[in-house]
């Protein structure tokens, strides 16, 4: 059986969670499948060449293993509407009794997925939401479990290291460097809204916001931008990809504080090495667990908490510094 240590605490943080404020409960009866039939579970992730996606498929797979349901990864390469068209024909031909959705596009997947709980398909958002609301973890689709990281949310989290950084730095002020996913992205947008807004909150001055994408590349090229116009910058907080780029372009006798926005096992490690200050820390492979456990349970027409904060399955509620990142185990590479 696949199985990691992780599933048994992650059941109870689940719980625990659940308990701390998570809300709202459904039950519906299942709609496919005799007794003795398993359960099908259809994993829409961002795209199978993803790790990340892998990660959280890890945790589906295992979940679905230790229920006797069968699971099977439906690669759209991170194509929206692709995405889209998968969740429609596999509706059609209802090959799948449960839908879990890793949505590359928030709001092209969200009719396709209302069809498929018509149908009698149970649905569960994982990781990204599904609707306009980059805030809520509310399912924003009638029906639906909503386990997901908002992008608000994480953007507070990367903001709050930000600061406990500062207090380290000591500097008056501390002088912070946001390097931006994409800012084609509403999703992004927002959570630099958010980042900024927590920074300047705290104090901390925000003195760059440049664009420093999702590759090592990207974030060395944003760095050299950020340095030349700030050589006394204190924190730079970014994707861990493109942290990773900065870092190295920073050079092994720089100051400055890094913050990468993610939980890979590189990220992890340069947080433990002393190379980074912190990284927001998600249990990939505990999110996807979980998401299975759920949709299992409410397909079995069991009542079950619809609305779920990833950052909550984590002991340190995503801060990932050197200290709280001691006992993580990442399961997912960059």
């Amino acid at each position: 059986m696949k199985k990691k240590y992780l599933a048994l605490p992650g059941l109870l943080l689940a719980s625990a969670a659940v308990l701390a404020g998570c809300s709202g409960a459904a039950s519906e009866p299942a709609s496919g499948g005799g007794e003795d039939e398993a359960l099908s579970i259809g994993f829409f992730g961002f795209a199978a060449a993803n790790s990340f996606a892998q990660g959280v498929y890890d945790g589906v797979e295992a979940a679905a293993e230790e229920n006797g349901a069968t699971a099977e990864f439906v690669d759209s390469n991170f194509d929206g509407q692709l995405q889209a068209q998968q969740i429609t024909d596999a509706t059609t031909s209802g090959q799948y009794d449960i839908i879990i959705i890793q949505a590359n596009d928030n709001l092209v997947v969200q009719k396709p997925l209302e069809d498929a709980i018509a149908a009698g398909i149970t649905v569960v958002v994982e990781f990204t939401a599904v609707g306009p609301d980059f805030e809520t973890i509310e399912p924003q689709i009638e029906g639906a479990i909503s386990i997901v990281d908002p992008a608000v949310t994480n953007g507070v989290k990367l903001g709050e290291m930000g600061l406990l950084a500062c207090e380290e730095a000591a500097s008056d002020p501390c002088q912070v460097a946001y390097m931006e996913g994409s800012r084609a992205l509403p999703l992004d947008n927002a959570r630099t809204k958010a980042v900024v807004d927590t920074l300047t909150a705290g104090g901390a001055e925000v003195v760059a916001q440049v664009e420093g994408g999702y590759t090592a590349d990207a974030g060395q090229a944003a760095f050299q931008d950020i340095i030349t116009a700030n050589p006394d910058v204190d924190v730079v907080i970014g994707s861990s990809q493109a942290v990773g780029g900065a870092r190295l372009a920073a050079g092994a006798d720089s100051d400055v504080k890094f913050i990468g926005n993610g939980s890979s096992r590189q990220a992890v490690q340069a947080v433990l090495d002393g190379e980074w200050f912190a990284a927001y820390a998600l249990d990939v492979y505990l999110n996807g667990f979980t998401a299975a456990e759920l949709g299992i349970s409410k397909h079995n027409g069991e009542d079950v908490e619809v609305a779920i904060s990833e950052p909550d399955l984590t002991p340190s509620k995503g801060i990932g510094t050197a200290e709280t990142l001691k006992d993580f185990v990442a399961t997912y590479d960059d």
